[in-house]
């Protein structure tokens, strides 16, 4: 019997195989799902399968030199389901997609121009730093969970296409989260957890916390 109980476990820990061909997902619905509702599959068109523009360079022209280009669910309701997705980074000289989670997917990262340096953090207790820089053709994955960064060493622009194994990964900015949170997070809570002086915190959550996710 405890066997069985641990096979069922571990058979639902991840999301279950389509029971059709697809589930376009009716992004307009006010019903709050685990996921995105289907729409009838006879109205379904090749639009619903289709995005245009991800050969567009994008503006990088803020404070992190960086801009996300995602190609998700939302863009893309035929996604739904399907576990997949990807997004395009753009990259400025020195530009940074600075330290991030993607609390629902593993990230596969491909350089296309320009050289990247790139790396993750293992969990508690070891929180080892895991790097390298990458060049054009040159694959790097991201484990499920993990904070992670790309920052561009060079002198150009650099682009990367990254596929991640949700259809809605999701993405929490480490600073943003902590920093820019809405309300604040207590500067007791921060003060203790950074063992820093509250001027530095009171600082920090007065920046403006770039999104450069789009």
């Amino acid at each position: 019997m405890a066997l069985l109980v641990l096979t069922s476990t571990l058979v639902y820990a991840s999301d279950p195989n389509p029971l059709q061909d697809f589930c376009v997902a009716a992004n307009d619905s006010t019903v709050f799902v685990n996921g995105k509702l289907c729409n009838d599959p006879e109205l379904a068109t090749a639009d619903d399968f289709f995005f245009s523009g991800l050969l567009t360079p994008r503006n990088t022209s803020n404070p992190l030199g960086s801009n996300v280009t995602a190609v998700n669910v939302v863009q893309i309701p035929g996604l739904n389901t399907l576990g997949i997705s990807l997004a395009r980074i753009d990259y400025a000289p020195y530009g940074l997609n600075p330290p991030h989670t993607h609390p629902r997917a593993t990230e596969i990262l491909v350089v296309l121009e320009g050289s990247l340096y790139v790396g993750f953090v293992t969990s508690n207790p070891d929180n080892r730093l895991l790097t390298k820089v990458l060049y054009p053709g040159d694959v790097f994955v991201f484990p499920v969970g993990l904070i992670h960064f790309q920052f561009n060493v060079g002198k150009t622009n650099a682009v990367a296409i990254a596929a991640l194994s949700s259809q809605n990964p999701g993405v929490i900015t480490i600073a943003n989260a902590v920093f820019g949170s809405n309300p604040k997070i207590s500067t007791d809570v921060l003060t203790k957890a950074f063992q820093v002086d509250k001027k530095v915190v009171d600082y920090l959550q007065a920046q403006f916390w770039w999104n450069n996710n789009n």
